[in-house]
């Protein structure tokens, strides 16, 4: 009897722990999504409206009836529609950022995998000494690295291209790191008995090991794919062409320009700019927590 009356009251505290634990979760995923849902109902606004004090929350006028006199449910879109008639080349910087994100993408699966076996798996000299430079260069801020890639991109003649957006990704020390986590998590056995088949190094890694990679693999790509997404340094520097610029270096240069983009404007841009990182997550946001939950249980 005493014992039940102590697993009631554990009940009992557990559940309001739990719920004080839900509530303040929620609470800050309303703080996180509130710039969100403010760029969004921004994009909307009126100029006028995007700059009232104190700050109105929702659009109360339709955009576009101020100016035009028009009426239709057009008024909606009239912020994106000045974004896209001033900046008639938005597709080629969808096309460039996809090109790059792709890009990226492939080889830090490539290489990644490759080095991640290697030091996962295989036994050769220096080989701690190496892996620590891996980690020494992924403690380090990237910015670092900008200079002699840039000259190594202009040396190969591939500045002002879709090539010397992808550079930078040739080779990811995140990658690498990322991928030895799971490798080291696999047991030797595979390869061992593998070895005893006759399989060579290269098709331990291509038929028995690889195939098993396919959640750290899908992980990988996703934060390759939000890294390049993001990076706004590199593409103002090698691509200084607009017509060869990605969504975030277009976006820090429309931002320059307040003559002609005002505020509700910079929100329709800001909005078209993050389409491409919201499908990605709404396709593989499965992929993407399996692969964060795994990383932490072989870390």
């Amino acid at each position: 009897m005493a014992s039940q009356v102590v697993t009631v009251r554990t009940r009992k505290r557990f559940k309001k722990e739990n719920f004080a634990v839900h509530c303040i979760l929620i609470v800050a995923s309303v703080l996180m999504i509130l710039p969100f849902v403010w760029m969004v109902l921004a994009s909307f606004k009126t100029f006028g409206e995007s700059i009232r004090i104190p700050p109105q929350f929702f659009p109360q006028s339709i955009p576009g009836k101020v100016f035009s006199g028009e009426k239709g449910f057009g008024y909606l879109f009239t912020n994106y529609q000045f974004v896209l008639q001033k900046v008639d080349y938005f597709g080629l910087l969808y096309w460039n950022t996809f090109a790059m994100i792709a890009g990226r993408i492939f080889l830090a699966i490539f290489t990644s995998s490759l080095a991640a076996y290697a030091f996962a798996k295989l036994n050769f000299p220096f080989k701690n000494f190496l892996f620590s430079i891996v980690l020494v260069q992924l403690m380090m801020p990237n910015q670092i690295f900008i200079v002699p890639q840039f000259q190594m991109t202009v040396s190969l003649g591939i500045n002002n291209s879709i090539a010397g957006l992808i550079f930078p990704g040739l080779v990811s020390a995140f990658g690498t790191f990322f991928m030895r986590q799971f490798y080291m998590g696999l047991p030797n056995e595979l390869s061992e008995s593998a070895t005893l088949d006759g399989c060579n190094h290269w098709q331990i890694f291509t038929r028995v090991l690889f195939p098993l990679t396919k959640t750290p693999i899908m992980a990988l790509s996703i934060f390759t794919a939000v890294f390049a997404w993001s990076d706004l340094m590199w593409p103002l520097i090698v691509n200084p062409d607009n017509h060869q610029a990605t969504l975030a270096s277009a976006l820090s240069k429309i931002q320059l320009m307040s003559l002609v983009f005002k505020t509700p404007h910079l929100m329709a841009v800001s909005v078209l700019a993050m389409i491409p990182m919201i499908l990605l997550y709404l396709v593989f946001q499965k992929q993407f927590v399996e692969g964060i939950a795994m990383t932490g249980l072989k870390a």
